[in-house]
């Protein structure tokens, strides 16, 4: 008995000398948000986390749903496929939506801008509604190019059942990705215009008019904020992704399930202003400035810019020093004629002293078309004269 006793011990030794060590996760830096189930801080142009609290954790977004709402209607707008100055007829169905409104009338018509500030301003169901039948015909076909654009955008953890977050089963997100979402909103430098307002009229003049008022009261208290948007409901609780701008930097606050309005603002407000207080980012380029030219001979017209797909910095702490910074640009192998305006052909890659610090897409700033057979063949005749 003794034997197999200090057998056993002996096992015992050598299988803690081997096993794996597990440690309990610490968490890193300031606690920044109390309140709030989850929530996440990040700088625009690199996208780099500043801060995160159960990021990844899947919850209702409520009313910021709307984020998704406008990136695609901002889309259309640049598409050319929507005006802004175009009108557009409420139906029944969009005007019986419930919740957040602007309180359309079947048939009751207005602009694709009156709409797009109902939406980024008062929260509209309604308005939500009206400017998704008009682009994909339905709000169920719209859903789908949401969801479309969830998985382009490479996001996991997000599921869209409806254009306005009012509850649904399965319509989930999560504050990682509500941030990612925000970030390809911002793309479109005109949507700030809408988010800042913090009150407004629609039908000014009329029997019947309205006043909007934000809903995200940061943009009125904190000096930066110009966007983006609130949410709630009492599933989702309150939910805010605000983004605030100071110098160059730009930076993107969320938070999920806060359990009161003053704790979703103070939970912002502090990712906010840790955010200005510590760091701070040096501009590199704007947002679809020329980086270099393609070149290809069988296109109708040789060489074409390349620009940047969205601003490009790079981040640091407040006094760093961020020493030998270089750019390397890497284009598609895969490059085929026609290319659309606007579709990416490669990346541009910043690094300090090899290390990377950003990676953006590179985008072409026209549509390049395939030369015909007759311009291929003047010139081929062309090249020949000159190699004589």
């Amino acid at each position: 008995m003794k034997k197999i006793g200090v057998w056993f011990m002996l096992m015992t030794m050598i299988m803690t000398m081997f096993a794996p060590a597990s440690y309990a996760k610490e968490e890193s830096g300031p606690e920044l948000v109390e309140s709030a189930k989850s929530a996440i801080l990040l700088e625009r142009d690199t996208g780099e986390i500043l801060y995160e609290k159960n990021s990844e954790e899947s919850l209702p977004p409520a009313s910021m749903t709307k984020i998704m709402t406008m990136i695609l209607v901002m889309e259309a707008l640049d598409e050319g496929k929507l005006k802004l100055n175009e009108k557009v007829r409420a139906s029944e169905y969009a005007a019986s939506m419930g919740g957040s409104q602007i309180f359309l009338e079947p048939g009751e018509e207005m602009t694709v801008e009156e709409l797009l500030k109902g939406v980024a301003v008062a929260s509209g169901n309604d308005a939500s509604v009206a400017l998704a039948e008009r682009i994909a015909g339905s709000e169920s076909a719209f859903v789908k190019q949401m969801n479309q654009k969830v998985k382009e955008l490479g996001l996991k953890h997000t599921k869209f059942q409806n254009t306005t977050g009012l509850p649904a089963k399965d319509h989930y997100s999560t504050a990682h990705d509500m941030a990612v979402m925000a970030k390809e909103l911002l793309k479109h430098e005109g949507i700030t215009k809408y988010t800042s307002i913090y009150e407004d009229y629609l039908r000014k003049g009329t029997d019947n008019e309205f006043w909007l008022v934000n809903t995200n009261k940061l943009v009125k208290f904190y000096n930066g904020v110009d966007g983006l948007k609130t949410g709630f409901t009492r599933e989702a609780m309150y939910c805010l992704t605000a983004t605030a701008k100071k110098d160059d930097m730009r930076v993107i606050a969320v938070v999920m399930g806060a359990e009161t309005p003053k704790d979703r603002n103070s939970d912002v407000s502090a990712m906010l202003d840790y955010a200005f207080n510590h760091y701070e980012t040096e501009s590199l380029y704007k947002r679809h400035q020329a980086v270099d030219q393609l070149t290809n001979i069988r296109a109708a017209k040789t060489t074409v810019d390349v620009v940047t797909s969205e601003s490009v910095s790079v981040l640091k702490k407040k006094g760093q020093k961020i020493e030998n910074v270089e750019k390397n640009l890497v284009y598609k192998k895969d490059l085929t004629l026609p290319i659309q305006k606007g579709d990416t052909v490669g990346t541009l890659t910043i690094t300090s002293n090899g290390k990377p610090l950003s990676k953006t897409d590179i985008v072409v700033n026209e549509t390049v078309e395939e030369a015909g057979i007759w311009t291929l063949f003047k010139r081929s005749m062309s090249e020949m004269v000159k190699q004589r």
